[in-house]
């Protein structure tokens, strides 16, 4: 396992990220597909075992339960000084007003909650789920500064913006003097490359690390078009994301399987190489639910694809909207 600074910061963390989102009770939360407990806990200890130190959850994720199965996971695994632990806040865990968002009233009540759930008392990565439109952002930098001074949360990180958005939070804590955010977990594969447009710029230029999720299009660049599984048949999240696009994504996903078939090594580390070779991305997450997608991701990390691939691979996209 290689491991690399986290954007400018003095984090050090594993080049692939395990994301949990896939492990949780199935009947509670939007994820039908997810593993249970006893299910989980071996693709956990494997990537503990391959070297992975940066473990990313979040606190909706089967309505809670993936933070407290990761959580048990990693004290029966590994010592909490050696891993790295990412959670997220702003979807709702409950109905009823303050719910939801990134108000100080949210932020300060889901952090604890979170805690308990992963039973620690800090973890190392805090990040904002979404942008909330209906919280000023000077209030929400503010309470994330308050989590660091406290010792809560060691760095804090952001997912799924535009860049002005981004770029907005990062001037509001610079002017202030608050806590920036190190990191940045976005959608990027080969099925959608829009972040390359504003967000990968900004984020190289403001030393941010990045961290794509769905890296491998929630399995529609690892198999053939039309095989199905349980969860490309179960996830609306997912087909909201790719299927107004299939035809040209279908492409794209072709031309994987043929360099693949070339090099004679799987799909999944074709796709992962193509995220890895580029200089902004710093650990993509991988949503793993068996032990041979691990091993799979672990070899890409030694796949170096020529500048030929990578022209291939890029050539057949076309523009997506804007998710």
């Amino acid at each position: 396992m290689e491991y690399v600074k986290l954007g400018r910061s003095g984090l050090e963390v594993s080049k692939l990220s395990l994301g949990t989102m896939s492990f949780g009770v199935p009947e509670r939360g939007n994820t039908p597909w997810s593993l249970d407990e006893e299910q989980s806990r071996p693709i956990i200890k494997k990537a503990i075992e391959s070297g992975i130190n940066f473990f990313s959850t979040a606190n909706m994720y089967s309505d809670g339960t993936s933070e407290e199965i990761l959580g048990r996971a990693l004290k029966d695994f590994a010592h909490r000084d050696e891993v790295v632990i990412a959670t997220k806040v702003f979807v709702p865990m409950r109905k009823g007003p303050n719910a939801m968002g990134l108000s100080r009233k949210a932020i300060m009540t889901e952090v604890d909650n979170s805690l308990r759930r992963l039973g620690t008392d800090y973890v190392d990565l805090y990040q904002i789920h979404r942008w909330d439109p209906n919280t000023p952002i000077e209030e929400t930098m503010e309470a994330l500064h308050d989590l660091v001074k406290a010792g809560k949360a060691r760095y804090i990180g952001a997912s799924s913006m535009l860049a002005w958005q981004f770029a907005k939070a990062q001037h509001v804590a610079e002017r202030n003097g608050w806590t920036r955010f190190v990191s940045m977990e976005n959608r990027l594969n080969l099925l959608y490359r829009e972040e390359e447009r504003e967000m990968l710029p900004l984020c190289r230029d403001e030393g941010v690390g990045v961290t794509p999720y769905l890296p491998l299009a929630a399995g529609r660049l690892t198999r053939d078009w039309n095989e199905q599984t349980v969860r490309s048949e179960k996830d609306q999240v997912a087909k909201a994301l790719f299927n107004k696009t299939e035809e040209a994504d279908r492409k794209v996903a072709e031309r994987v399987a043929e360099i693949a078939a070339n090099r004679g090594i799987s799909r999944a580390q074709i796709a992962l190489a193509w995220l890895l070779q580029k200089e902004e991305v710093t650990a993509p997450i991988l949503g793993s639910t068996k032990i041979s997608h691990l091993e799979d991701a672990v070899s890409a990390l030694s796949v170096k694809l020529t500048s030929e691939e990578i022209t291939r691979l890029e050539e057949l996209y076309i523009p997506h909207p804007f998710v």
